[in-house]
């Protein structure tokens, strides 16, 4: 399996011919969909085929984040205005009731994205709140209760999966013991490892997930110098082993401003930090060429990782 260590992203509603020589000729892992590549159903179905016609491959993945509430890019052809919170508070209530009811939305959900022929989604949230929880993930994540925010994360890949749709879990190690938006500058947490360790990782941990996005986050007893997504030693000894996440780990987006260097930079950081992908969404062609260029081929370890996800895809 010949493919760049990397996810790129596209700009409009429908492929340029840089796009589709982009596609063709330098191989992506993947690809992901924003609002901006949406407008209707007939309208995104005919990208998604012209998409895997570029890549002549009927299970590229294509990943989109379908969370519901305020992260929906499907919005106007799906309207699902809920989100994991609502979830996580009716299992404080009626655990039986949140279940049935998640499994729904989740077989609902699926269905239809895998009508539209988007093959991954980028949930769960498995961050957990805490009082100073930055805004960005709120009511994105399932609970402050970190049994809660697991079992509902484990119904969502296991959900997800018996659909053909791969799952991401982010944002590991944990995004919510911060209060600021890692889209805008970067986050620094103080806390112990062993705090972190109790609350934060513990949804994590012996998951199934296939994919796991990481937190642009600077955990500052751990790696003072280093933001997770550039640090060997979280990546090694947190989320490889304390943590004990087997699948590809793929950074959060290069482009946001909790990172400080240029994108070529970035990307080589991630990956030589032990990311095995990274992800690009400002959709630039001109960024997208120098980025696939610079990133090297997926490794053997990705290559079988992606093996694993293709069997799912079936």
């Amino acid at each position: 399996m010949i493919r760049k260590a990397i996810i790129i992203s596209i700009k409009g509603l429908k492929l340029s011919s840089k796009e589709k020589t982009l596609l063709s000729k330098e191989k992506p892992w993947g690809l992901i969909l924003f609002k901006r590549n949406i407008k209707s159903l007939i309208q995104t179905k005919t990208l998604m085929k012209s998409i895997r016609n570029c890549v002549k491959d009927k299970k590229f993945p294509i990943l989109i984040d379908e969370e519901g509430s305020k992260v929906s890019r499907l919005r106007g052809i799906i309207n699902h205005n809920i989100n994991a919170n609502y979830f996580g508070n009716l299992y404080k209530i009626n655990k039986r009731n949140a279940v049935n009811l998640y499994k729904d939305y989740l077989k609902s959900l699926s269905g239809i994205l895998k009508e539209i022929g988007i093959n991954v989604n980028t949930i769960p949230v498995l961050d957990i709140l805490r009082h100073n929880t930055s805004s960005v993930i709120d009511n994105r994540s399932f609970s402050e209760n970190k049994k809660i925010v697991k079992e509902l994360g484990r119904i969502a890949i296991k959900e997800c999966h018996a659909k053909k749709i791969i799952t991401v879990i982010k944002h590991i190690p944990g995004h919510g013991c911060t209060n600021v938006d890692s889209h805008l500058s970067t986050p620094k947490v103080n806390l112990s490892k062993k705090n972190l360790d109790k609350i934060d990782f513990y949804p994590f941990k012996s998951s199934p997930a296939k994919l796991a996005m990481t937190a642009h986050i600077l955990y500052t007893k751990i790696d003072p110098k280093n933001i997770s997504t550039f640090s060997k030693k979280i990546i090694k000894e947190i989320i490889r082993n304390k943590i004990g996440y087997k699948g590809i780990l793929m950074s959060d987006d290069i482009s946001m401003k909790a990172l400080k260097y240029d994108l070529v930079t970035n990307a080589k950081k991630s990956l030589s930090a032990g990311c095995n992908l990274v992800l690009y969404c400002a959709g630039n062609i001109k960024d997208n060429f120098k980025l696939i260029k610079s990133v090297p081929y997926i490794d053997k370890f990705t290559i079988k990782k992606t093996s694993e996800i293709y069997k799912i895809l079936r």
